[in-house]
């Protein structure tokens, strides 16, 4: 087995798989568009939906990536020896062209070639899905592995807990997957040990997707129009692994960023340090993203609040210094400047926002921390009120997470859900767990949603003809049946007179019922047409741009009607902050 960096692997990566045929596509935006059901990209498979449904993908049906995600329904995990909140997804995909066995013979040709990881196959077990009343067990990937070269011995048949991916929400594509597991030389902890143990023998190192069903409404798996292939391989793991470290953060990627921590603190605490690494190094991602959000109250922003003011929190515990945790951002941005360059031409904004959340959040912690204490002091029973965790929150800016923490601390519990209650009464609806509303789901295309989609094409053209502010760009969206919500960078309220102005523009568009056409073509291409959209994919890669008359023209993936007619009468029923310098408008059709 090979000792191989961070830039080595991701370049290994996409080196085999566009000898294997595959368009190497860039990473998308860690915000997802205009699906309501997710905060973040969460996986690699996340941005590429609509075309495991059947839709045609500009750059062909073999795709690979180095994706980012962030996922932080594990954030009180962060600090142990694996979990991060934000990570980097290898990932192959095919839609509708090769299945089963050339995955499976590639997954081997990858792990084991000495051109490649040249792990000894002795030391991979594999996991197929045992099959049960809905679907069959999959003995072709198990007689697959076996031809390939893996022992029948290291073979595990596992139920779906274990071995079926998907679908994320109620609907969606689905099927069983294979995965694929580096045997530690750690001992069996019990004679029936295996991948589906804790113990820490059976490292995961990838997994492999077979998408052949489509989970219905009702419950039921048909099967899709074309069979996918989805595979995922963490980039932090995998180098875990391979560098031969006991955690993640001991890699390549983290060592420089807890030396800098280190070389800043005054003390000394190996949970605190990875935590204040960890979060900064999410923060970083989140706030340099092409989309790129500040911190807020809600969603994306309440994350993006909830991961620094806890770096904040932590790196109290070291000692950090005022202006500290924007000293470790760089050094970040510097170890990923070449592979992601977005985060190097904004760097400016990232520090500037870290400072900024800093200087917000020291102006209530300590007062903050002194009630908290107060209130342990004259407490009684195991329990904080979730009026008194409330209190914390409105008074003194303490998300609800940072009080259970503390709580936990001193041996408490604390009502959240008494907390989300008060929250509810004092706001009219709950931002507490901002990430949990969210929580599973895909992007839906209902008659609907693709009609309010197309209008926020229209209705970003307009914002930039009313304001005349070229730089006024989308910064977000999202989208039910009910409303579209658009956020976008602006430096100030909109008049009525620009909002009515917005209106008339995008029911003009409406009424002159033109047809909505699309093109494939290069970024450059796009470019060089005018269309609207993030210009930070590579050279040369293809994208969909569709153009709706003169009223717009804009880079895009998502659904869409066929003529502007049908859409409906459009109506802005709300224009706000969304945070420093993003205004958010949101929007119905009558």
């Amino acid at each position: 087995m090979k000792n191989i960096d961070s830039y080595t692997l991701r370049k290994m990566w996409t080196d085999f798989y566009s000898q294997k045929g595959h368009a190497i596509i860039s990473s998308a935006s860690l915000i997802p568009e205009n699906d309501p059901t997710v905060l973040f990209t969460t996986a690699g498979m996340h941005p590429l939906v609509p075309y495991l449904l059947g839709a045609k993908h500009p750059s062909g049906n073999r795709l690979a990536d180095v994706q980012k995600c962030v996922r932080t329904g594990d954030i009180d995990e962060v600090g142990d020896a694996s979990h991060c909140t934000f990570f980097e997804m290898l990932g192959n995909w095919s839609l509708g062209d090769y299945f089963k066995q050339e995955q499976i013979r590639w997954s081997y040709e990858f792990l084991t070639s000495d051109k490649y990881l040249g792990i000894d196959p002795d030391r991979l077990a594999v996991t197929v899905f045992a099959g049960d009343d809905d679907c069959p067990r999959d003995e072709e990937s198990a007689k697959l592995w076996q031809e390939c070269g893996i022992k029948k011995e290291h073979i595990f048949y596992l139920p779906r807990s274990n071995n079926w991916w998907g679908p994320a929400g109620v609907t969606g594509p689905c099927g069983p997957d294979t995965e694929m597991f580096f045997i530690s030389d750690a001992p069996d902890c019990h004679e029936g040990c295996g991948p589906d143990c804790d113990c820490g023998k059976y490292l995961e190192i990838w997994n492999d997707v077979f998408m052949q069903y489509n989970k219905t409404a009702d419950g039921k798996f048909e099967p899709l129009k074309q069979k996918n292939v989805d595979t995922g391989m963490g980039l932090e793991r995998t180098l875990c692994i391979l560098q031969g470290k006991k955690s993640v953060y001991e890699t390549d990627i983290f060592v420089p960023i807890l030396q800098k921590v280190r070389s800043l603190a005054s003390k000394s605490d190996e949970k605190a340090e990875r935590i204040v690494a960890d979060h900064i190094r999410t923060s970083v991602f989140i706030i340099g993203d092409e989309r790129g959000v500040t911190c807020s109250n809600v969603d994306q922003g309440y994350i993006l609040r909830r991961l620094l003011r806890r770096a904040i929190r932590f790196g109290k515990q070291l000692e950090l210094n005022k202006g500290d945790l924007s000293k470790i951002a760089l050094t970040v941005i510097d170890i990923y400047k070449e592979i992601y360059p977005e985060l190097y031409e904004g760097k400016d904004k990232i520090t500037d926002e870290i400072n900024a959340e800093e200087e917000r959040f020291e102006k209530t912690l300590s007062s903050g921390i002194k009630e908290f204490e107060k209130l342990v002091f004259y407490q009684k029973g195991d329990t904080i009120s979730g009026k008194a965790a409330f209190r914390l929150y409105e008074t003194y800016g303490f998300p609800v997470e940072m009080t259970v923490e503390l709580a936990r601390e001193h041996g408490l519990k604390v009502d959240v859900e008494g907390f989300e209650s008060a929250y509810k009464e004092h706001q009219q609806k709950s931002h507490a767990g901002a990430e949990q509303k969210f929580k599973g789901g895909l992007a839906d295309h209902t008659e609907a949603i693709t009609r309010l989609h197309t209008a926020t094409h229209l209705m970003h053209t307009a914002l930039k003809r009313v304001l005349n502010d070229p730089d006024a760009n989308q910064k977000g969206s999202n989208i039910t049946e009910e409303r579209l919500r658009f956020d976008f960078t602006f430096h100030r309220a909109l008049t009525p007179e620009e909002i009515a102005k917005v209106e008339e523009l995008v029911n003009e568009a409406i009424k002159a019922d033109v047809p909505i056409t699309c093109e494939e073509m290069t970024v450059d291409e796009a470019k060089a047409q005018g269309a609207i959209g993030l210009f930070t994919s590579k050279y040369g890669e293809r994208v969909k741009v569709y153009t709706m008359g003169t009223y717009s023209k804009e880079i895009c993936g998502g659904p869409h009607a066929s003529r502007t007619g049908e859409l409906g009468k459009f109506r802005i029923i709300k224009e706000q902050s969304s945070g420093a310098g993003v205004r958010r408008i949101k929007a119905v059709l009558e």
